[in-house]
């Protein structure tokens, strides 16, 4: 999943009535953001559309769901929302405070890009997005620091277990997406293992064939 932020500013936020509800833009069209990608106004047609399960309204991508997604609809300027905060949600009135005080200034979107072309100097068009959620979010953390963090916390890890945990505390994983990573490495691994036992029972076949 590759996340895509945007501050208030471009979000145009609004706040509605005193029932913690709020909306703005999710994502705007054209022009290039900070991450070299230009989005295409038909990238959300058909993942708003037909879907299993709602759009989800989170707290920094990894943290709880604080609330809902009322509407969203797309317009000549970008993806626009209306989200409405879970009344009675400490995590929910934690965030409402400190968006109306200013304190937190951005939302983002968590996605997938399911077409796109590049457009020169690493630069990107997409042409269609699956959108998994979209969080309301804290300054973005230096990702740089966030991979070294994860990468010293499983170097000195001496078990699986601490591993999960490293995701879970540096990488910011949630508890199932870390036991999902970890098992999937353990299934690669145990299937390389077996190749290469594999490999190593006919060489030996080959060299008893030449022997006799």
């Amino acid at each position: 999943m590759e996340i895509k932020q945007l501050g208030v500013d471009s979000l145009q936020l609004k706040f509605v009535g005193d029932d913690m509800s709020f909306s703005g833009y999710a994502s705007v069209f054209g022009g290039v953001d900070a991450y070299g990608d230009t989005i295409d106004p038909n990238a959300y047609d058909k993942t708003l559309v037909n879907r299993d399960r709602p759009i989800r309204l989170r707290w920094n991508h990894y943290g709880p769901i604080i609330g809902k997604w009322k509407n969203m609809f797309v317009d000549s300027k970008g993806l626009f929302v209306e989200g409405q905060l879970t009344p009675g949600h400490s995590v929910a009135g934690d965030v409402y405070a400190s968006m109306k005080h200013g304190a937190i200034d951005g939302m983002s979107i968590g996605y997938m890009p399911t077409r796109s072309e590049s457009i020169g100097d690493g630069r990107r068009l997409l042409k269609e997005i699956e959108l998994f959620e979209i969080s309301v979010v804290e300054e973005p953390a230096d990702l740089n620091a966030t991979i070294n963090s994860v990468k010293s916390a499983i170097e000195t890890a001496s078990s699986i277990r601490e591993v999960e945990a490293a995701l879970r505390e540096s990488g910011g994983f949630s508890r199932n997406d870390a036991c999902m990573l970890v098992s999937r490495i353990k299934s690669l691994l145990k299937g390389e293992l077996l190749a290469e036992e594999k490999a190593k029972q006919e060489i030996a076949k080959l060299f008893q064939i030449k022997a006799n």
